[in-house]
């Protein structure tokens, strides 16, 4: 009867509750004290899937535990073995504890038969009810069982249990969708790996014919590259849908609703996109939430897809858990980088970013890369600290015998770290062979007519702007590199983000240390929200990793220990704090006149608190009027005879300098 059950991949992690009347028999063997092997008398089955199951006893065992256990339904028997990885009790009244066992790799034919024996004695009633609950596990989304859900199932359910056809199920599918949630048109839209296109597989109200594009463009494109599904309409984002497939379709575009589309092996293989809500100007909260069960149902149709190919970009972008390059968060400050990203990605011209040590500065080069344009061509990458002069000089230019990197990124992309390590020399060299397109030992090999075409992207992590003033940076090269840039946030801006980062690292340490995957406590949640993290996303992985090191036996890490929290040096704290200060940090000048300069900056702080009210300024930092007057004066003083430099207010975010006048202030001005 239920011949596309094994279709769903979300059944293997679904636990299907047991009930008595199924009369499974469940036996559970444990080793006592003495070796002797020995059964639990208790023991009551709970849930069953593909990868474990879920018990009940009295009786007292640990995490990491291994078990023998057997199941035996009608005529189906099998042997089975595992390790608890979970315990956890319902009630602090409860007796019984529930445990959670994970079956060995050896034993999934064996589970998988019995699994089929056992789902096709439900009856059609309990079938339906337990597709329903798949499609709103918690894993997926917590949807309300409305009206529209409901009839969405009953038509999946009718579905699933009859076809044969794999295209008619998916064509009818997709028209159900669109009745559902009463939009104009509907598309399926598969990857090509050997056009590195999306390709559409089926559609409702267009000519699927019509429909094939770069994997990179457009609102599909975005889904597709990053694996997050998007909601997005005219009115309330903003946003101009692209023309282009506007007129190719025949159709304006004013809302669309589009979600990933995964295989088996939990990659992006393509996305499903309804567009244009009748009668709204967006699609709804319950419209996202069936949009996320239908992705689930056509990633089960389609899971044996894999878009592998030589030629392929694809296998970049196609794994949303798991893949190198991606920026995690939801804050405004992540979601202003990721619009930045859209805009930046496919444009030839310098790009300069600039944010503290850890942020993910590079990271962000490489998404600018491979998600852009240039993304089949090739990325070189050069740090300039460390490196004496010539060596910076072979490595960016190359010689007869060696080609430098910015020969060798021809076509895609050159990442220049630290670029306020590079010499004056360099600096002046790098921009006339970029602003010419020519290196100048193609000479030598009769390329005179060769033309370069790599794009640069420059990081630092200090104030080039404050160092052009200072005569410590080339102010051509400068303008040169800074016509586009991008500022990264440090992660004290971010907290909204620090969870989903620890969540997103916990994974790949445990992964890579091969670790099941741990769960830290509230507590320790706790601490590593209040830190600080000076170092940012980097100082936060090397904890995560030195969390997961040190807690080899634990699945739910309820401590720090001093080896796995955060080793922080005080000093970079401060320096940190004083880079923000024009001339705090420079060590010539007489510490008297530093204070003076830290004195002002904190002053000029409080001012802007205030709305430049200086007397409740002053006020508020415990000083008389007169004093803070003073005080400005005096580190006024000490700017004005630093090099002539008068315009240092505007980097802390003062324009101009705030000097006293005769003018009177509004004393309690609100």
């Amino acid at each position: 009867m239920l011949r596309s059950f094994s279709e769903f991949k979300f059944y293997q992690s679904f636990r299907i509750p047991v009930e008595e009347a199924d009369q499974v028999r469940f036996l559970v063997e444990i080793d006592n004290e003495k070796g002797k092997t020995e059964y639990i008398d208790d023991a009551k089955l709970v849930d069953v899937s593909l990868q474990g199951i879920g018990f009940t006893t009295t009786h007292r065992l640990s995490v990491g535990q291994d078990l023998s256990f057997s199941l035996h339904f009608k005529k189906q028997h099998v042997d089975l073995s595992g390790q608890i990885v979970r315990a956890f009790t319902s009630g602090i009244q409860e007796e019984s504890l529930l445990y959670g066992v994970e079956f060995e790799e050896t034993d999934l034919d064996d589970v998988k038969r019995f699994l089929e024996q056992y789902i096709l004695s439900f009856s059609p009633e309990r079938l339906r009810d337990s597709l329903l609950q798949m499609a709103l596990v918690d894993r997926y989304a917590s949807a309300s069982e409305g009206l529209e859900m409901f009839s969405l199932m009953i038509s999946l359910f009718k579905d699933m249990t009859n076809f044969a056809e794999k295209s008619e199920f998916v064509g009818n599918m997709l028209e159900e969708v669109v009745r559902i949630v009463n939009a104009q048109r509907a598309t399926i839209l598969l990857v090509n790996p050997e056009t590195n296109e999306l390709e559409a597989h089926s559609c409702v109200g267009i000519d699927k014919k019509l429909l094939k594009f770069d994997y990179r463009k457009g609102i599909a494109g975005s889904v597709f590259t990053s694996g997050v599904s998007i909601n997005l309409d005219v009115i309330h984002d903003n946003i101009r849908f692209s023309p282009e497939f506007d007129e190719i379709l025949g159709i304006k575009t004013k809302s669309v609703i589009c979600n990933p589309i995964t295989n088996r092996e939990d990659k992006v293989i393509g996305v499903v996109e309804i567009v244009n809500k009748r009668n709204e100007d967006r699609f709804t909260v319950d419209d996202e939430k069936i949009m996320k069960m239908v992705s689930l149902v056509f990633s089960s149709v389609f899971h044996n897809y894999n878009p592998i190919s030589s030629e392929s970009a694809i296998r970049k972008f196609s794994t949303p858990s798991d893949r190198q390059h991606v920026i995690i968060g939801k804050s405004k400050h992540i979601a202003n980088l990721r619009n930045a990203i859209v805009k930046l990605k496919d444009i030839d011209s310098t790009i300069y970013i600039h944010g503290e040590s850890g942020t993910g500065k590079s990271l962000l080069a490489r998404i600018l890369h491979f998600e852009g344009k240039r993304g089949l061509k090739k990325f070189e990458e050069i740090n300039c600290g460390g490196q004496s002069e010539d060596a910076l000089e072979l490595e960016l230019f190359g010689n007869d015998k060696t080609m430098g990197k910015i020969e060798s990124a021809d076509g895609g992309t050159l990442l220049i770290k630290a670029i306020h390590v590079m010499p004056f020399k360099l600096q002046k060299k790098l921009m006339e062979v970029m602003i010419s397109g020519r290196i100048p030992n193609w000479d030598k090999n009769g390329e005179t007519n060769r033309v370069l075409d790599t794009r640069l992207i420059v990081s630092s992590n200090k104030n080039l702007e404050k160092m052009v003033v200072d005569g410590r940076f080339n102010r051509n090269f400068f303008e040169f590199i800074a016509k586009t840039f991008v500022t990264v946030p440090p992660l004290r801006k971010r907290e909204d983000d620090i969870k989903d980062l620890i969540n997103y690292f916990l994974k790949i340490e445990c992964k890579g240390q091969g670790f099941l995957l741990k769960t830290l406590a509230p507590s320790v949640i706790k601490t590593l929200l209040e830190y600080e993290w000076p170092g940012n996303i980097r100082e936060l992985r090397t904890c995560i990793g030195r969390v997961v090191l040190y807690n080899p036996k634990s699945h739910v890490i309820t401590s720090l220990t001093n080896l796995a929290t955060p080793i922080i040096e005080s000093s970079s704290n401060s320096e940190r704090y004083l880079d923000d200060i024009p001339y705090a940090s420079d060590s010539s000048i007489v510490l008297k006149d530093r204070l003076a300069l830290i004195e002002r900056h904190l002053i000029v702080g409080e001012i802007k608190r205030h709305n430049g009210n200086k007397s409740k300024a002053a006020r508020e930092m415990g000083i008389s009027r007169e004093a803070l007057r003073k005080k400005m004066m005096l580190s006024q003083d000490i700017l004005d005879a630093l090099d002539g430099y008068k315009a240092h207010d505007r980097i802390d975010g003062v324009k101009g300098p705030v000097r006293e006048d005769d003018s009177s202030d509004q004393e309690e001005a609100a």
